[in-house]
Order: C-alpha cells, then structure tokens, then sequence
C-alpha cells in the first residue's frame, strides 16, 4: 500500500478517527502505552475498525517515518452498511443481488471480483473487517473503477451477515468442492446471495453449515480448483443466465 494511503502516529489517527474518515484497520505496536495512546483507545470505543497488534519491527518495515507505534490504512471507498441497503434495494421493487467474500485477501482476485460484480448487475459487496484484503488504490485500480460504483459494505462478519440476509428473505447459495449440487442446479430467482472463500480454504465451515445451497462448478482437469476470481465470473453469470 502507497505511503499516501496511511496515516502515521497517534495523534494524526485520532485527528481521522475523530473527523469520520473511512479507516480500514490499524496496526499497532504491541506493547503501545502512554497517555496518548489511551486517548486512541478511547477514539476507537464504538468504531468498528480491526486493530491489529503487531511488532514494532513490522512498522518499521512498512515505513521509516516516526509512526509512533501506530499506522492507519486509509479506505479507498466509503463502506455502506448491509442493513441499510437491503431496505433500500426493497423498496425500489428489486430482486437483490449480493454477493459476500469470506477471506479474500489478494488485492488483484478482489479488483478482479469487483469488475465483475458490478458488469454483473450485483447490487452490493460484502467484505469482513477482518482477513479480508484492504481496499486501496491498487484494489480500485484492479477493478478497473468498479470499486467507485459498486457499493462494499464492511460488516463485523460473514457468519452475521449471511444470517441477516437470511432473515431478510435472501436464499444464499455458496461456491465450494464440498458442495453437493453443480452450479446450475438451484433457482437464482428472486433475492440472492453469493458466497465465494478464499482459494487456500474456501468459505469457512462456520459459514457453510449455514447457507441453504452448496453448489459446485464442474472441473475436468488435474490443477484442484479455479481462481476465485474466475468462480466468481462463472457464478454471477449463471445468476444473470437464470434471471434473463
């Protein structure tokens, strides 16, 4: 991530937290206290920003600047909250389209995702706000603008928000080898929610034992799966195939 896009020692963080700036995640220095940093404790309080303890050594990598301890990763995009765009997709007499990302974490299968969310019709991007990729300028860039239209929310976790797009009415269909039906098979019709995981492990157990489809894209050769981002075109085509 650019130097632009972070913000360096205590004070300057607390200034952004206290002027509503869009705060990634924070990392800082494990053993970090004094007077000031307990003011940032307090800034934090009702935030819902991932904090990260780390060693001194990890700042110092990232930048030689006086980082006090503590650096901030500014948002390239405004996050909108899930709960707030449901209604409103509701009330325009949509068939809501979302889909959610458990894990992903490399910035160019993100950017890549996005571009295709947002060619795709899909309405919303959910990320968690924790082990999932950082949406800066190189994010933006990868998806080639889509991250400037497509609204990304960046919820507390994909666990709560499946449940809640569940109890809205959503039928929420997830992409795993373990899944028993092939792509193709479930009714895309109506509100929809797609789930994608990261390509090491895929959507987490917690995640798959609560999704009311597991659907699997067939494979014929020796490599063990497709790039997430590829998966991701194949399922939200097939969402847009169903709906036509």
């Amino acid at each position: 991530m650019k130097e632009n896009e972070m913000i360096f020692g205590i004070r300057a963080v607390i200034e952004a937290l206290n002027a509503g700036k869009e705060i990634d995640r924070i990392l800082m220095k494990r053993d970090l206290q004094s007077d000031l940093s307990k003011e940032l404790y307090n800034a934090l309080t009702d935030r819902d920003v991932a904090v990260q303890r780390v060693p001194v050594e990890k700042l110092d990598r990232i930048t030689r600047k006086n980082h006090q301890g503590v650096i901030a990763f500014v948002s390239a995009v405004e996050y909108e909250s899930l709960e707030s765009i449901v209604p409103f997709l509701y009330e325009q007499g949509k068939d809501p389209f979302i889909v959610l990302l458990d894990g992903i974490t490399d910035v160019r299968n993100f950017g890549a995702i996005a571009r295709t969310c947002e060619c795709a019709g899909v309405d919303a991007l959910v990320i968690p706000q924790r082990g999932s990729v950082s949406v800066g300028s190189d994010a933006v860039k990868t998806s080639a603008g889509a991250l400037m239209v497509l609204p990304v929310c960046k919820e507390k976790s994909v666990n709560e928000s499946i449940r809640f797009l569940k109890n809205s009415g959503f039928k929420v269909i997830a992409a795993t080898e373990k899944g028993g039906e092939t792509y193709t098979e479930p009714d895309y019709k109506g509100p929809v929610a797609i789930v994608m995981g990261a390509e090491d492990v895929g959507v987490s157990a917690e995640n798959l034992r609560i999704c009311d489809h597991l659907v699997s894209i067939p494979q014929f050769g020796t490599i063990g799966s497709l790039n997430v981002s590829v998966a991701a075109g194949i399922m939200l085509y097939e969402v847009v195939r169903s709906r036509s």
